[in-house]
């Protein structure tokens, strides 16, 4: 365990998934908040928001190049796609050289950053200090897909299906709770970023068709997966639990997971492993609460690892 405590910088803490981060940091024996940034919540304590969290600390909206003078050793960057590099450019030109966890799709590509998936990613990880954070849907899918990649005779075809808190606290309509009422609203069919991240990462391609529906939190992905050659269930399934073993955070089931059981849980589950006739074809669910093993629960698992410590510190992994 760490002999000092490390601070952690919040940058863009007012969403759902920077709530989230702030409970588990509040939680962690090793780690405290040195900041938390929100332009729209600045100067509001942040006990106000965050019940959980018990001190002092208001946000604040520093710009990106006063970022490096907050002296930060953890800076989680929880933006909107498209705004982490300003402040990663902030940090380079200061030189400083904090860990760097980014929460958005912009170093998911690059290889320079580790991708922390930490259930397949893990054999990879080399100390870096600049760690890209997967996407709720693309974790959902390379889980589903992993331990059966190398025998498959197509590509897999998954469809998605979220809560609105995964269209984040921008008004928009796929997180009006009046349109969704009621409703599954399709968006993205083709060329959804999780499509490309999962297939990036997988090394295969991948189809992917999401959904949003009128639950707040929780997503599932049912993912056909084409085999090579014929496949009992039980063998298919057992491929799934000694891909998995020992890991904390993904539970394999008999029987599909439900995304209403999911909400408020840091692991994913996999389930269903329902067969055609032919053994050819396995139908695989997967379920996760995309603001916590999506999100805010991985990317405490990506910043335990860089400071040395167990990776479920913080973590109720038996929730």
């Amino acid at each position: 365990m760490a002999t000092s405590m490390k601070r952690v910088g919040i940058v863009g803490a007012r969403g759902h998934t920077g709530a989230e981060l702030i409970r588990l940091v509040a939680a962690h024996p090793a780690l405290e908040l040195a900041y938390v940034s929100s332009r729209e919540l600045d100067g509001q304590r942040v006990d106000a928001h965050v019940a959980e969290y018990r001190g002092e600390l208001r946000y604040t909206a520093p710009a990106p190049a006063g970022l490096p003078a907050l002296d930060a050793d953890i800076v989680v960057l929880a933006l909107p796609n498209g705004k982490a590099s300003e402040c990663v450019d902030a940090f380079d030109a200061a030189g400083k050289q904090p860990v760097i966890v980014d929460l958005s799709a912009d170093y998911r590509f690059d290889p320079r950053w580790y991708y922390g998936l930490p259930e397949l990613t893990r054999a990879k990880w080399r100390g870096e200090t600049r760690i890209s954070n997967p996407g709720c849907y693309a974790t959902a899918i390379q889980l589903s897909i992993a331990p059966l990649k190398d025998v498959l005779a197509a590509p897999p075809v998954c469809f998605g299906v979220s809560g609105y808190s995964g269209a984040g606290t921008t008004p928009s309509d796929k997180n009006n709770p009046e349109k969704l009422r009621d409703n599954l609203m399709p968006y993205s069919l083709t060329g959804h970023m999780h499509e490309k991240e999962a297939s990036r990462h997988l090394g295969i391609p991948v189809e992917f068709m999401p959904h949003v529906a009128p639950h707040f939190r929780g997503l599932t992905v049912t993912t056909n997966l084409y085999l090579s050659r014929p496949y009992k269930r039980e063998d298919v399934q057992a491929l799934y639990q000694r891909a998995y073993a020992g890991e904390k955070l993904v539970r394999v089931l008999d029987e599909a997971p439900w995304v209403s059981r999911i909400a408020g849980q840091h692991h994913a589950e996999l389930g269903g492993f329902a067969m055609s006739a032919d053994g050819k074809r396995v139908v695989v669910v997967a379920t996760l609460d995309n603001l916590l093993k999506g999100a805010a629960t991985q990317a405490m698992q990506n910043i335990n690892r860089a400071i040395g410590i167990d990776e479920y510190t913080s973590i109720p992994v038996d929730r």
